[in-house]
Parts: C-alpha cells; sequence; structure tokens
C-alpha cells in the first residue's frame, strides 16, 4: 500500500473511509514507516510533489470538515448543491470542486477534474461504496488484492465487504486478469487487470 501511495498523483476516498479513520493522512510513510526515505526517493525521482494529493468523494451529508487531512491540500469532490456549504467549512488549504449537479457526485466527471488538474496516477482508497461504484461505472483499471493467513469470520453483518451495495453475479460481471503476484513473509500482494 506504501508503494501505490508513493506511485499514485492523487489518493481517491469516499466520506464513508474519511470518518471511518480520523487520523487518515493516506501517505505512503503511514504505512510502513521504515520505507519513509525511499518513498521519498522514489516520488522525487518520477517529478512528484512530496505527498500525493488526498481527494475526497462526497455528496455532502457525511463528510468532517475538520479532518486533519484536509489541511495539507486536498480536493473535496462534490456536488453543485453541498459546495457552497463546504467551500465555507473546508480549511483555505484545501479546493472544493463542484462536480456536477444532482444528489451525487459523477464518477467520471470527479476523474476528469482530477486529471484536469495533472492527477494521472489515481489510486482509490474509497472503501466498498466508492469501489463499488467506480466498478460499477467501469472506471477502475486495475485491483490491487492483499491476501493475509489470518482468517475472520462473522456471525452478523457488521463490516462492509470488498464490493457492497451492487449484485455483480449472474448478470453484471466484473472478470480480472492476474498481472502479477508479489510475496512478503506469509502475505501475497495480487494484481489484477479489470479492463
Amino acid at each position: 500500500m506504501g508503494l501505490l501511495r508513493a506511485c499514485a498523483d492523487a489518493v481517491l476516498v469516499g466520506s464513508g473511509t474519511m470518518l471511518a479513520s480520523p487520523n487518515g493522512t493516506w501517505r505512503p510513510e503511514r504505512v510502513y514507516p521504515q520505507a519513509a526515505e525511499g518513498f521519498a526517493e522514489l516520488r522525487r525521482r518520477r517529478g512528484r510533489p512530496e505527498w500525493p494529493t488526498v481527494a475526497f468523494v462526497t455528496s455532502g451529508s457525511s463528510f468532517d470538515p475538520t479532518h486533519p487531512a484536509l489541511e495539507q491540500q486536498a480536493i473535496v469532490l462534490t456536488t453543485e448543491r453541498a459546495a457552497t456549504r463546504l467551500r465555507a467549512s473546508v480549511p483555505a488549504a484545501s479546493e472544493v470542486v463542484a462536480v456536477n449537479d444532482g444528489e451525487q457526485v459523477d464518477l467520471r466527471q470527479a476523474l476528469s477534474s482530477l486529471r484536469e488538474r495533472g492527477h494521472s496516477l489515481i489510486l482509490s482508497e474509497g472503501g466498498p461504496r466508492l469501489f463499488t461504484s467506480l466498478l460499477a461505472s467501469r472506471l477502475a483499471d486495475e485491483l490491487f488484492l492483499t491476501t493475509s493467513p489470518v482468517l475472520a469470520g462473522r456471525a452478523v453483518q457488521t463490516r462492509l465487504q470488498l464490493v457492497e451495495g451492487v449484485e455483480l453475479l449472474p448478470d453484471a460481471t466484473v472478470a480480472a486478469r492476474l498481472l502479477s503476484v508479489r510475496r512478503h513473509r506469509d502475505h501475497l500482494f495480487l494484481r489484477y487487470a479489470l479492463r
């Protein structure tokens, strides 16, 4: 995850993930502090700023304008309706972008807004709902999936799954093609193409 962040121009985060991560920075060194110098060197060599830009996607209803990541030149991608209210509460270091009119943020237009600002490599860490929306709109190019040797079960559905809110099978199939496999100790890092 740290390497993915180190390569990204922007990290896309949904408002649910923002609220669930009150101290989140979405910076490479937060994942793996021992590699902070290497991540910084990689960004320098690639001609990137010190950190990737954090881009929050929100319709405005669940959003924390006091989140510390907003102090670091983040971008808030939202609807026309929510933009005025958010501009009044978001720190001046961050930019609020009205992506479209309507109740929900149009993700295709949101990604276009990021690309217009020079963010060509966009990493989504948005959470299950944002990821599902990206999948359903065919906007996700790749999936990086980590397999851990820790088994977890659920007696009651309390946490969201990887894909949430859309039924993909049998009508809508998202097939992936394995691009690479990496191993670190007992973890597998899988990279898939989604198109």
